[in-house]
């Protein structure tokens, strides 16, 4: 008689930890399947707000007709593409790196595009635009572009993503806040002074997270941001708070846990017709600074994310760019498809990385919680800014440490490495400041002779940035 054998639960566990180690490279990178799940964890608590921020700002617009989105479904399509872009980020990139919509893209999307064409017009921008980006990255175009940038710029991108990200969390927070048109740009907080509950918040939240860091703690920042959301709902149920201070999600316990997706908007695109009914040029306008947009965005992004992490070899580029690239374009195509905003690398996917994320396992947990989300929305809107932002703060922190690899003597790095810094955290965008940062270097090295030092690609991108920056003016001369 044959004797039937079974496995035990820890052989069970010994063989799924294998075949983890052997898809990911756990060993190799230097990290462990509980690492990556508090990485996986930690930066989906960060982007949570996405699932809510981006349907308030669709939702609140309306296209050429008059019509509006379903907040219900913009929120389940925000959630969804995240999550599907995120878990395929993960298994064919193997990177920590995070997407959803991107908040560059959605500003194009709701104050660009909606207002000369339906909605379903401009989704299909959205889709077109992914579909360059893909063939872009498929043909290795998109590699070249971002190898032939210098280290040094490379290095100030990273730096400059920190300052940018600890920015966010700084205004997001209640700290910096929108100065008076007669006074300073920015003060601290609205008006000089620090006021209301929500900023408490974001201090208890940033001292516990800077004393669990520095003495090591596992999972400082997802503790930190757990006990920070536990001490806004109590806070907001005891005192008399304005709901608008918080921002866009009010710490409060859910009237419920779960509520049933809609997914009505899925595959409701007309990729064409938006020039027909906008116009060749204003279509192709958009169109132009949505593929400029994501390009550069996902650039900055993956280099200054996956630096923290280690990723980069010594000559500043990563084993295996093509595919992360091409995957970022696709979930381009899948926030158009779904009927949200293209989906972009996120930079605080660095949250993760500062719990210690190395792989692609990262992006599998985030994901699979975005997915989740789908079906638990009401629990996404749990944590407010004030309760993430320490840990955007935190992060850039350590992302400003990669001024110490830039060569600040030498002019031909130091002054397009500034502008680059500088332009992404005052201009809020990531784009603005790749731009600024490769337009000042080919300035400086053509006034020293040395322009044919230049990989001839970067002059072209130089050209498309000139042409970026002075877009209205462009719209001017065609339109006239």
């Amino acid at each position: 008689m044959t004797q039937v054998q079974t496995q035990s639960p820890a052989s069970r566990q010994a063989i799924g930890s294998t075949a983890l180690e052997k898809l990911f490279r756990l060993r190799e990178r230097g990290t462990t399947i509980t690492r990556e799940i508090r990485g996986g964890v930690t930066t989906f608590v960060a982007m949570a707000y996405v699932i809510l921020l981006v349907p308030l700002i669709l939702g609140g617009v309306k296209d050429v007709n008059g019509a509006s989105l379903s907040i219900a479904q913009l929120t389940t399509a925000t959630a969804f593409s995240a999550g599907l872009s995120t878990i395929l980020m993960g298994v064919v990139g193997n990177v920590p790196l995070a997407l959803a919509a991107g908040l560059g893209v959605v500003p194009v999307v709701a104050f660009q595009a909606a207002p000369h064409m339906t909605w379903p017009q401009t989704m299909g921008l959205v889709f077109l635009m992914g579909v360059i980006i893909v063939i872009m990255a498929a043909t290795g175009l998109r590699t070249l572009i971002i190898n032939a940038i210098p280290i040094g710029l490379k290095n100030a991108i990273g730096v400059g993503i920190g300052l940018f990200i600890a920015m966010i969390g700084l205004v997001s927070s209640g700290v910096v806040g929108h100065g008076a048109s007669d006074g300073p740009p920015v003060t601290l907080g609205q008006s000089g002074h620090l006021v209301g509950w929500p900023v408490v918040v974001f201090a208890v939240g940033l001292v516990l997270m800077l004393a669990l860091y520095v003495r090591k703690v596992p999972g400082a920042i997802l503790i930190s941001i757990a006990v920070a959301t536990v001490v806004a709902v109590v806070i907001n149920s005891l005192a008399r708070i304005d709901p608008k201070s918080w921002g866009t999600v009010v710490p409060k316990t859910p009237q419920k846990l779960f509520a049933a997706p809609d997914f009505g908007l899925m595959l409701h695109i007309d990729p064409l017709g938006g020039f027909a009914t906008a116009g060749a040029l204003t279509a192709g306008v958009v169109l132009f600074t949505l593929v400029l947009t994501g390009f550069f965005d996902a650039m900055g992004t993956v280099f200054g994310v996956c630096d923290e992490a280690g990723l980069l070899d010594e000559r500043g580029t990563m084993p295996g760019l093509g595919k992360v690239l091409t995957v970022d374009g696709v979930g381009q195509i899948i926030g158009g498809l779904s009927g949200g905003a293209g989906n972009t690398v996120y930079v605080e996917s660095a949250t993760g990385v500062g719990e210690g994320a190395r792989t692609g396992l990262t992006s599998l947990v985030t994901g699979g919680l975005f997915c989740l989300a789908v079906f638990f929305t009401p629990l996404a809107g749990v944590v407010p800014i004030q309760a993430a932002a320490p840990a955007l703060v935190l992060v850039g922190a350590l992302m400003m440490t990669q001024a110490r690899k830039i060569d600040w003597t030498d002019l031909e790095v130091a002054v397009p490495a500034f502008l680059t810094i500088i332009l992404m955290p005052f201009t809020y965008s990531i784009t603005n400041g790749v731009g600024a940062g490769l337009i000042a270097l080919l300035v400086i090295k053509t006034a020293r002779g040395k322009f044919r030092e230049v990989h001839w690609l970067l002059w072209v991108v130089g050209a498309v940035f000139a042409c970026y920056f002075g877009i209205s003016a462009i719209e001017l001369l065609l339109g006239g």
